[in-house]
């Protein structure tokens, strides 16, 4: 329930910490933009208007306070294809399409669909995000490219973000390395690799517009499959994040409200030139560790993105990359869960394995989706072979031989209707047979026929059959779907 004073308290209980970590951000936010724009093919001013934006709106709109949202890779390469074949103005009709859809998904309260991602995939996926954000650095690391003295400021800039939080943790030490490593360049004349080098940036305040597009089927026919896997993506990225900074918070947020924040704000970010995007578990990372916890860190460091870029731009272009290649490899170590290495000896093999395979299939795609999918659809197998295996039926005869009792303990369903058809000996000459199912519960409509299928079977052997014990849900299930007791089921049953 919306609480004024909580809100109030997300934007003005961390002040300080929260402007200082803002700053951090934005800085980080520059040459990210700049690179996920180059990735889609528009200008870099695309990608750093719709970091602003989507910074800004889901600091105000969004379920998460302290999680950082911007143009990302993960929206970025999505809308490769669609920027290729028809040209900027489709991308923002399907960044406002994807932003609307994320609304609805909102609305329809699908947040709660993150419950079914297992501690192995989401470990998966932090440990591949981490070591997508480390390769993500290794082209200002090729020597080929950058000069010898890159590397020393880089060891510089590491050191001072590890040793000077021993100092004082007044100040985020990813700032100081900034401010230090960028004054050396420009006093000692440095030449190396910078901001500027990136790309030009803005240097006018964006502007209200509407998409150059054909408002027609054909046009939606066009964008509608961007959106949607914008859409999807975007807040799966944006949920999985949104989980993470709860756990190293302690705290919780409202996935819905999350789900409409982003919509929100990509939605409005396609009416001002912006691209689509989401949560950056980076940045997020680079936030929480900074000390932001609060709304104002978001929004303050999309605010001070653009005045970098619009007011700041001759200044901010002399930052020497060093310095942000430095605060990223900060992030990927630590974001990496190296306690998950020493659990592969300890955990179930199937949790390892499910960790293993999120981490290959999104290191090997670059598509986070994919991975996470990959890691629940396994998840999900693992999960029902382990239930199948808890399934048993027992039976006695009566002294006279002519009844047998079947008593079934476990789940009923897809997994395990093998091994409940084969517990039963058909070619028993039996005048009864009972079916107790009162320590077992019938999920699906595979259990539904496989009953069905049993009782066709005894009854075709002239044997009377009974089903005893079944509980209110599985009887609701079986009153719905069984045929074995309705007129002419037992023709149904023979006809499949």
């Amino acid at each position: 329930m919306f609480s004024f004073d909580t809100y109030r308290d997300q934007w003005l209980g961390n002040i300080r910490r929260d402007l200082l970590s803002g700053l951090v951000v934005a800085l980080a936010l520059i040459p990210e933009a700049i690179a996920f724009s180059i990735i889609a093919g528009v200008d870099p001013k695309v990608g750093l208007y719709a970091s602003f934006s989507i910074a800004v709106i889901t600091a105000i709109a969004g379920g998460r306070p302290g999680m950082i949202s911007a143009a990302t890779a993960a929206t970025a390469v999505l809308m490769v294809t669609l920027v290729k074949d028809h040209g900027l103005q489709y991308l923002l009709a399907a960044t406002v399409l994807a932003g609307l859809l994320q609304i609805g998904m909102g609305l329809m309260r699908l947040g709660f669909v993150m419950r079914y991602v297992s501690k192995s995939v989401m470990t998966g996926f932090v440990n591949a995000l981490a070591i997508l954000i480390f390769l993500a650095q290794l082209p200002e690391l090729d020597p080929r490219r950058v000069p010898p003295l890159t590397f020393v400021l880089l060891a510089a800039a590491l050191a001072i973000i590890y040793l000077f939080p021993r100092l004082t943790r007044a100040v985020p030490s990813p700032l100081v390395a900034i401010v230090v490593l960028t004054a050396v360049t420009l006093g000692l004349g440095l030449e190396v690799r910078t901001v500027g080098d990136m790309g030009a940036l803005p240097d006018t305040l964006p502007v209200f517009l509407l998409p150059d597009v054909p408002l027609n089927l054909e046009t939606l026919r066009i964008i509608f499959p961007y959106a949607l896997a914008v859409a999807v993506v975007g807040l799966l990225e944006s949920l999985m994040t949104q989980n993470l900074v709860d756990e190293l918070t302690d705290t919780r947020s409202d996935r819905n409200q999350e789900c409409i924040g982003q919509g929100l704000a990509n939605a409005c970010t396609g009416f001002i030139g912006g691209m689509a995007g989401c949560a950056m578990i980076g940045q997020s990372m680079i936030n929480v560790k900074s000390g932001g916890r609060g709304r104002l860190s978001c929004g303050f460091a999309g605010v001070m993105l653009l005045i970098f870029c619009v007011v700041l731009g001759p200044w901010v272009s002399q930052i020497p990359m060093a310095a942000l290649v430095a605060i990223m490899i900060m992030v990927s170590v630590g974001t990496f869960s190296w306690s998950s290495i020493k659990a592969l000896r300890t955990h179930p093999r199937s949790s390892s394995v499910v960790m293993l395979a999120t981490v290959a299939v999104v290191v090997w795609s670059h598509n986070l989706a994919i991975g996470v999918l990959v890691g629940v659809l396994l998840s999900g197998i693992f999960f029902a072979a382990k239930i199948a295996q808890l399934f048993r039926i027992t039976s006695e005869a009566s002294p006279d031989g002519r009844s047998r009792t079947y008593r079934v303990e476990g789940q009923l369903f897809y997994g395990s209707v093998e091994d409940f058809m084969a517990a039963f000996d058909f070619r028993e000459a039996l005048d009864r047979v009972v079916i107790d199912v009162s320590a077992a519960h019938i999920w699906d409509i595979s259990s539904v026929q496989a009953l069905d299928m049993a009782v066709l079977k005894f009854r075709r052997e002239g044997a009377e059959v009974e089903i005893t014990g079944m509980n209110a849900a599985s009887e609701t299930i079986v009153d719905r779907l069984a045929l074995h007791d309705k007129p002419g089921g037992m023709d149904k049953l023979m006809a499949h």
